[in-house]
């Protein structure tokens, strides 16, 4: 018979914790809380003082019948759910439901699932943080008091199933604004002249710069024009040349956000498919019967970049063994993003010498992926800066001036493992100049004027809204995922070409939001509510008083905008064709894969048809169909024969209207991090992507 009971969240980790705590112990899983607010009430006292109702959830009864049960059978009971406001929460729930005293050393705290992290925590248990908890109420009810009063008025007043929360309704304002400034855009024209200059047989490249050391910007063709007049010949003479050496730092080790926008860009991640697999990387994975399931990271929701002095110096000594001792960093102490959560580390491997490699075959193909991201970036952010030669050459002919740059690797440091990706899926790559020296004279092989204008601003992909929602100081690291989801799921915002793009739905319900309830979506109030949702879990602002500060205005204009708030009618888009089965016409609706065709005679007619984009081939099976494109129910594109089911051609690779020079079959175009690249769909052809 045990001794004692360890809680926590998942059965996952109570298998690992039992293992390593020995048999006094026994671990059993909440999953998750086990009391919440109800879903068919506001379960909030706003005459007494915001006091809410808490309620066992539905199914959870014969969990905390199992757990009462364990816990009068043994000496004390631990509450070891997850190290942040969220845990804390849950602990205290079951602390209520259990009977069992919060201020007696019945909460334990670990980062990371491993044996000596575990039998650490239980060394120091601590009463249950009411701070914390208080801080995660008061955001709990904040939340509930916005979406159970705006919801059922925008149901009214809109569409039934539609909600607005606090932080997705920032998150929608900020796509459609970025929607509206790039309809509003008007590009503005400029020019740029590039050189192709030659040292003997050596060729670089040069931009024009200006006149005399002053930088000139080219906005018409006739200045392009007035520029080029201005040169004598091709003859250029090397006037400066800037040599300099600059170190490059590596980037720090990640956070939830920052892991969010990195598997975004490298993995094609989802952020909640990276919060899914970090958390199975967390909880544990079975290593095998020497080390059996061990946790392999980190606790994954941390805005915090700190790392533990025996990780630096475990991760300091696989550095010179495996490298070499000049890729040795500094053990410099990063500071935190203000308003960073202090309270454990940032996202690393549990054990540094538990390469990627080694254990590859145990991991999913997902696990491993992201595994060796969060190796590579840790490992590399405690690594010497990277060492790079820098070299300017100032060229002149007749006081025009033209500037040519070039860079290359000196000493890799950090980059021998691991550079961290951009939005822009720029490649970093040596762009090396020709030994030049001041008064040395070249020539122009070619100079050539090109046109371009200003682009508007991209729209969001997750990492950059991820990115933005951060900077901003709009939500935390553990909302940005759910938020994402729940505005897509809403119907507010679809994905195009992995981009936010904002619904008629959602333009409506923010502009409705904007006027009647402007502090929701007003960013500066958001981030002042996260910070003073701080100071409650830091003790120093009473959770009540906050949240009464916050409804005296709230109940004011919900008063105003039940009366004065108008009925919105969305009308469905018309499709352009009609009905096979009744003869109405059809329309386009949205729903949770996007938008499709339904007949308008609905409930009488349930006719619904896919949106088919043709992309202008004939069906190289049936060669009486087109090929179109299409979107399966993970959204996911692929392409295939209009006359389906009667033809059942499928291709995930987008087909092009050129047939195969070889072989005269089918060339489709395959997407590679390298880029894209046309290939046959019968023999060995290849090339490069053209324009078809």
């Amino acid at each position: 018979m045990a001794d004692y009971l360890v809680i926590v969240e998942s059965p996952a980790k109570a298998k690992t914790i039992e293992r390593y705590l020995g048999k006094k112990y026994k671990v059993k899983a909440s999953m998750g809380h086990v009391r919440d607010l109800p879903k068919s009430q506001m379960g909030v006292d706003v005459e007494e003082e915001f006091n809410p109702k808490y309620i066992t959830i539905r199914g959870k009864g014969p969990v905390l019948k199992e757990l009462k049960s364990a816990a009068k059978k043994v000496k004390k009971v631990y509450l070891a759910a997850d190290p942040d406001r969220e845990g804390e929460a849950i602990a205290w729930h079951l602390a209520h439901s259990l009977n069992i005293d919060e201020n007696s050393g019945c909460r334990v705290v670990f980062n990371e699932i491993t044996k000596e992290a575990i039998k650490e925590s239980f060394k120091h248990p601590r009463s249950i943080d009411m701070d914390l908890v208080d801080a995660q109420q008061a955001r709990r009810i904040l939340d509930r008091l916005v979406g159970y009063n705006i919801s059922p008025l925008l149901w009214k007043k809109v569409k039934k199933g539609l909600s607005a929360g606090r932080v997705q309704s920032v998150a929608v304002k900020m796509i459609s604004d970025r929607e509206k400034e790039i309809e509003q855009f008007k590009p503005e024209e400029y020019w740029s002249i590039e050189a192709n200059f030659l040292k003997g047989k050596e060729e670089f490249e040069g931009v024009f710069y200006g006149y005399d050391g002053e930088k000139k910007a080219l906005g018409n063709k006739e200045e392009v024009e007035k520029t080029l007049s201005k040169l004598k010949g091709k003859k250029f003479v090397v006037e400066k040349v800037n040599k300099r050496e600059r170190k490059r730092n590596p980037s720090p080790p990640f956070t939830t956000s920052s892991i969010q926008q990195e598997a975004a860009r490298k993995l094609n991640f989802r952020a909640r498919k990276t919060m899914m697999v970090a958390q199975q990387l967390y909880e544990g994975i079975d290593l095998g019967k020497k080390e059996g399931i061990t946790g392999l990271i980190t606790y994954m929701r941390t805005d915090s970049t700190r790392i533990s002095e025996t990780a630096q110096k475990d991760t300091a000594q696989y550095v010179e063994e495996n490298f070499g001792k000049e890729f040795l960093g500094e053990n410099k102490k990063r500071k935190n993003a203000e308003g960073a959560q202090d309270a454990h580390e940032a996202i690393r491997p549990t054990s540094v010498s538990r390469d990627p490699k080694s254990i590859k075959s145990i991991l999913s193909r997902d696990q491993y992926r992201l595994y060796k991201l969060i190796w590579d970036r840790f490992v590399a952010s405690q690594m010497a800066p990277a060492i790079m030669d820098t070299m300017t050459v100032h060229l002149m002919n007749e006081g025009v001036e033209f500037r040519a740059t070039g860079s290359k690797v000196k000493f890799k440091g950090f980059m021998k493992i691991y550079i961290e990706g951009n939005d822009d899926n720029k490649k970093e790559e040596d762009k090396l100049l020709p030994d030049l020296q001041e008064g040395t004279k070249v020539e122009a092989k070619s100079i050539e004027p090109n046109q371009h204008f200003t682009q508007p601003p991209p729209r969001y992909t997750e990492a950059r809204l991820v990115k933005a929602m951060e900077e901003q100081g709009i939500g935390r690291p553990s909302t940005y995922a759910p938020t994402l989801d729940t505005i897509q799921r809403r119907g507010y915002v679809t994905l195009d070409n992995r981009r936010f793009v904002p619904t008629e739905l959602g333009l409506i319900v923010i502009e409705l939001v904007e006027e009647f309830f402007p502090e929701i979506v007003d960013v500066d109030f958001t981030v002042k509510m996260e910070k003073d949702l701080d100071a409650v879990e830091e003790g120093k602002i009473e959770w009540v008083k906050l949240i009464d500060e916050f409804y005296q205005g709230f109940d004011k204009r919900l008063e105003i905008a039940e009366k004065e708030m108008e009925k919105v009618e969305i009308k469905d888009e018309p499709a352009g064709e009609s009905c096979e089965e009744c003869g109405h016409d059809m329309v386009y609706k949205m729903g949770r894969y996007g938008k499709f065709m339904a007949c308008s005679n609905f409930p009488d007619c349930r006719n619904t048809k896919p949106i088919l984009k043709e992309i202008g081939v004939t069906c190289p099976t049936c060669e009486k169909g087109n090929v179109v494109e299409r979107k399966s129910k993970k959204n996911r594109t692929f392409y295939g024969c209009d006359r389906y089911p009667d033809c059942e051609f499928i291709s995930w690779d987008k087909p092009i209207t050129r047939p195969c020079p070889k072989c005269d079959s089918l060339l489709v175009e395959k997407k590679s991090k390298k880029g894209t690249q046309v290939q046959c769909t019968n023999c060995d052809y290849k090339e490069d992507k053209q324009d078809n």
